[in-house]
């Protein structure tokens, strides 16, 4: 019993500095435009695509939020890397970073509370989309299943990118940069490997297929959870948030 309290006393200590940093950043957000611009450009182009074009739900009288969740996933693929693109590179070039190291935290430990204020404040966008799932609820049957699976399958992409955006921002200093090298390589996976995976058979094509991630997301959005895809995106965020942690350390040994 005591080893077992020494060891939540210990983890406790140790998710300190990431929830404080979490906190910190994700009030940072809101002190400058940050927040209000993606929440603004979210909602915006979520909602007009949602409800005013491509919309199926007063025209044929489909109670769905397929439209929805294909209008969300390209654009939160494309705000991303505008969120995290300062996250580490801003820290880098004030230096601030080597101010936050002298206390008692690591390198990873400040990788996931940046990680976790992303995710907060992405949380936050798609829960002030709900409206739209409660108004469809009420126009007809809609499937709910289908609907919670779509909202957790954007959560894991946005995780998947949220780590592949704070590894860009762990290489540079420059914000532009940083956003440049998240968008490229989120490219990868988002058009890229689905691209080369329809055009080759084999082993080839089955290997980029399974790198898609529209491949993995499509699943989700259709109300399927596959332990599959669980794992790619979560190995995604893994690689990103432990890439960045390693280029951190790097920058300031």
């Amino acid at each position: 019993m005591n080893v077992n309290l020494q060891i939540l006393k210990k983890l406790h200590i140790a998710a300190m500095p990431v929830t404080t940093i979490a906190a910190q950043e994700f009030r940072s957000y809101f002190d400058s435009l940050m927040a209000y611009i993606l929440l603004v450009l979210f909602l915006g182009f979520s909602g007009t695509f949602t409800w005013i074009y491509g919309s199926d739900i007063f025209i044929y009288g489909q109670a769905s939020l397929q439209v929805f969740f294909s209008v969300a996933y390209v654009t939160l693929f494309l705000l991303i890397p505008a969120l995290t693109m300062k996250s580490i590179a801003e820290e880098l070039r004030t230096g601030t970073i080597e101010m936050l190291l002298t206390k008692p935290i690591t390198c990873r430990q400040i990788v996931m509370g940046k990680y976790l204020a992303v995710m907060m404040l992405i949380s936050t966008a798609l829960a002030l989309t709900l409206p739209y799932y409660i108004t469809v609820a009420h126009l007809g049957n809609v499937d709910h299943g289908a609907v919670v699976c779509g909202y957790i399958g954007l959560l894991f992409m946005s995780s998947a990118y949220a780590g592949i955006g704070l590894f860009a921002s762990s290489v540079t200093s420059n914000q532009i940069i940083s956003f440049l090298t998240a968008l490229a390589i989120g490219l990868l996976f988002h058009v890229a490997f689905g691209i080369v995976g329809h055009q080759f058979g084999g082993i080839v094509g089955q290997f980029c297929l399974g790198l898609d991630m529209n491949t993995h997301f499509d699943s989700m959005a259709r109300g399927v959870i596959d332990s599959k895809d669980i794992v790619y995106f979560a190995s995604i965020t893994f690689i990103g948030l432990f890439a960045a942690g390693k280029s951190l350390e790097s920058k300031i040994a």
